[in-house]
């Protein structure tokens, strides 16, 4: 009886074992990536706002710090668009990119024109269209010579506070309810969205690679273009000069998330970490803050050898994390299935 019992507990142990690494990974995840993102991101959004409060001259340089400091928290929050982050559409009203009809000047135009009494309360102004708020808004309004002189200095003033008491609003309620919403995805369950830990690994797995496509397909790829027809005007933040920094920021919160996936796989999070240290190295030795180098041929050259990079790490991740995770080979990340 004695064999038979041990027999059975060594069959059994390596699965809960497994179960407890992934437990662990789950927890460590949550409390070392996800939280401390967002309570980051709320903390340098009310910097953000208070600033504005302060000064809202367009070129003021205490209001620039402020949002440049505020959109970096941002973008290295931004790949985790699930639970508090889809709740009212919070993440598309943070960052309404790409807007391929530019709905984010008309809305700030309309605003302008109308001079919109829903600046005048947060929650009016959150009730107006998401082109019109977030970071791609404040973008606008702060380094647009479109803006600089339209409808009155007064209205542009409460507009800028507006929008940036908006988007410290949107941080608070993030962070905030990232810390209820926490324990469901560290700890799976009948009460939780995600019923096993194996569902909730898929839910981070798909913020990793979802986050590496878009950075190789949307942040590069757009400006790229073609090579006859280089699109550098659709760089994301390019009139504050970021597009470039976008793409660092990302990387470096992604080979963040991908080292704690990959924690009990050695050799994956070895290969992981060095293509994505690659790619890394090569954002940062480009001196192309806007991207502006798709049109050249040399320019183009070291930007397509960046998007390589990315998507190599793309693919290390869904061939190799991915089936070891459990996540099925047909797994489509854009299509968020």
């Amino acid at each position: 009886m004695m064999r038979k019992f041990a027999l059975a507990l060594s069959i059994c142990l390596p699965a809960v074992v497994s179960a407890q690494d992934r437990g662990q990974v789950l927890a460590d995840v949550t409390e070392e990536h996800i939280l401390p993102r967002f309570s980051e991101l709320s903390e340098a959004t009310f910097v953000l706002s208070a600033t504005a409060k302060a000064d809202c001259t367009p070129e003021s340089s205490e209001l620039r710090a402020a949002y440049h400091a505020a959109f970096d928290k941002w973008i290295s929050a931004s790949h985790l668009r699930f639970g508090p982050s889809e709740v009212d559409d919070r993440a598309f009203a943070q960052a309404f990119w790409p807007d391929t009809k530019g709905f984010t000047a008309k809305a700030l135009s309309g605003l302008i024109a109308s001079e919109d009494t829903a600046v005048e309360t947060p929650e009016l102004f959150a009730e107006t269209s998401i082109a019109g708020r977030g970071f791609f808004a404040l973008e606008q309004m702060m380094f647009e010579p479109q803006f600089s002189d339209q409808g009155t200095e007064v209205y542009r003033c409460a507009l800028i506070r507006a929008i940036t008491t908006d988007i410290n609003s949107n941080a608070n309620a993030m962070s905030e309810e990232w810390k209820v919403y926490a324990p469901s995805l560290s700890q799976p369950g009948a009460d939780s969205p995600y019923r096993s830990d194996d569902e909730a690994l898929q839910e981070l797995y798909k913020s990793l690679v979802t986050g590496l496509e878009f950075t190789a397909q949307t942040r590069l790829g757009r400006p790229m273009g073609t090579f006859d027809r280089p699109r550098p005007k659709r760089a994301e933040a390019r009139r504050s000069g970021r597009s470039l920094r976008h793409v660092e920021l990302s990387l470096i919160a992604l080979r963040d998330l991908a080292t704690h996936l990959s924690a009990n796989h050695p050799e994956i999070s070895a290969d992981l970490n060095r293509a994505l240290e690659k790619a890394i190295l090569r954002a940062q030795s480009l001196d192309d803050p806007t991207l502006d180098g798709v049109s050249s041929p040399q320019g183009r050259l070291r930007i397509e050898a960046l998007q390589q990079s990315v998507e190599d790490a793309r693919q290390i991740a869904a061939t190799r994390l991915g089936p070891t995770l459990g996540i099925s080979a047909g797994f489509n990340s854009l299509d968020g299935d």
